[in-house]
């Protein structure tokens, strides 16, 4: 990685990752790497890139979440309040309660693929 430098870093959902590694793979060969990802972002729950894309932005908006937050809780899909605290764990914004539960319960009118 000599002479590369990092112009701009985004967090995206892992579905995103996943419907761009497979459509890359369409027309190309994977390489190790990639297809190690691939794998490995098959194997967990997780929800469909376009409703990943919009949970992100809705929980940006109507919450008031850091993308980077947002998108751990389209990746990890939290199930119950002792999932949430562990995603807020390290977060200089402390949430309260109420507020994970409202949460919890927006993420419940989406599916979760297996």
């Amino acid at each position: 990685m000599i002479g590369k430098e990092i112009i701009e870093s985004e967090p995206i959902p892992s579905a995103k990752v996943k419907k761009v590694l497979e459509d890359f793979s369409d027309d190309n060969q994977l390489n190790y790497e990639q297809n190690i990802t691939l794998n490995h972002l098959a194997r967990f729950k997780k929800y469909s890139a376009e409703d990943s894309e919009e949970i992100v932005e809705k929980l940006q908006d109507e919450f008031g979440l850091r993308a980077r937050v947002a998108v751990h809780i389209v990746d990890l899909v939290p199930k119950d309040l002792a999932d949430m605290r562990l995603i807020f764990a390290k977060e200089p914004m402390k949430i309260d309660k109420e507020e994970m539960e409202k949460i919890l319960e927006f993420l419940e009118q989406y599916d979760v693929e297996e």
